[in-house]
């Protein structure tokens, strides 16, 4: 499963949001694939070059996956690339919002 949620902005929150999404998925059977954990570890965010080139390798892996499961009540720049890149690719896309603690899906945004 592809997660899409924010990470520019505030990094530290989303980044252990993302964690928690990646949990979600892993305790639904799913392999979690999460660029935006990856993809810092070893670019440099607030270097321009280094941060498209992430955005660039982030459709590759969207491609192989069976879904996209999008979290979050805000879409970033970024998720609306990659829900669009999905759909145009005909991957199925699940939207979550989180009530009660729990993680729910909800139809659309």
């Amino acid at each position: 499963m592809f997660i899409c949620s924010p990470f520019r902005g505030a990094e530290e929150k989303n980044v252990e949001l993302a964690r928690k999404y990646a949990r979600f998925a892993y305790e639904k059977g799913c392999l979690p694939v999460v660029p935006h954990l990856y993809f810092p570890q070893f670019l440099k965010e607030s270097d321009v070059q280094e941060r498209m080139a992430g955005i660039q390798f982030g459709p590759s892996l969207l491609k192989e996956c069976r879904e996209v499961w999008v979290f979050g009540e805000i879409m970033s720049e970024g998720m609306c690339m990659e829900i669009a890149e999905a759909d145009h690719a005909g991957i199925p896309i699940r939207y979550f919002t989180k009530q009660n603690g729990e993680f729910v899906e909800r139809s659309s945004l």
